[in-house]
């Protein structure tokens, strides 16, 4: 079996579940729509990792317009909402990428994840993922869903990857 590090270091596309890994798993709906909760910390381990050259996506069960909202703002490589499946998704961005299953981080916290985490190379579940996703996962965040996971698992990749420094640099001119 490869490593933790190894995994971090062969990353080069990094792919979230969205409730309950970017979000804290609760939607909100009310007569005027819905709203969910993202962590900046999140928001912004995403732009990063997207600086330090990974592709990054959104699988989702869920379609939400508020999921596009927030994917556009960031700049989200590829957004999936699908009552279809995650496999044939990450797939279909496999495929349009060049990447390889073992080239891919999924982060997910429940079990419509379960069909992705086994594939991957490097398969993360929050602290406060399902038992499920935890026990396919390769590490498993200190951090829970929407409360930084996203970002503590960028730092792992770009530090493992030797980037960490760049883009700390970069970031104190």
């Amino acid at each position: 079996m490869p490593s933790l590090r190894s995994r971090l270091k062969r990353v080069r596309l990094l792919l979230c579940d969205v409730d309950g890994v970017l979000t804290d798993g609760a939607i909100y709906i009310t007569g005027d729509g819905e709203f969910k909760r993202f962590h900046v910390h999140d928001g912004l381990a995403q732009r990063l990792a997207a600086h330090a050259g990974l592709k990054v996506g959104w699988v989702s069960a869920r379609p939400s317009a508020i999921t596009s909202r927030r994917a556009e703002e960031l700049k989200t490589d590829f957004v999936v909402q699908t009552r279809d499946g995650k496999v044939p998704a990450v797939e279909e961005i496999l495929a349009t990428t060049g990447f390889t299953w073992a080239d891919a981080c999924f982060i997910g916290d429940d079990v419509v994840d379960l069909g992705v985490l086994p594939r991957v190379g490097l398969a993360v579940a929050p602290a406060d993922g399902r038992p499920e996703a935890k026990a396919v996962a390769h590490y498993i965040t200190k951090a829970k869903g929407g409360n930084g996971c996203v970002r503590e698992v960028v730092e792992m990749i770009l530090k493992a990857q030797g980037k960490w420094a760049t883009v700390v640099e970069k970031h104190a001119r």
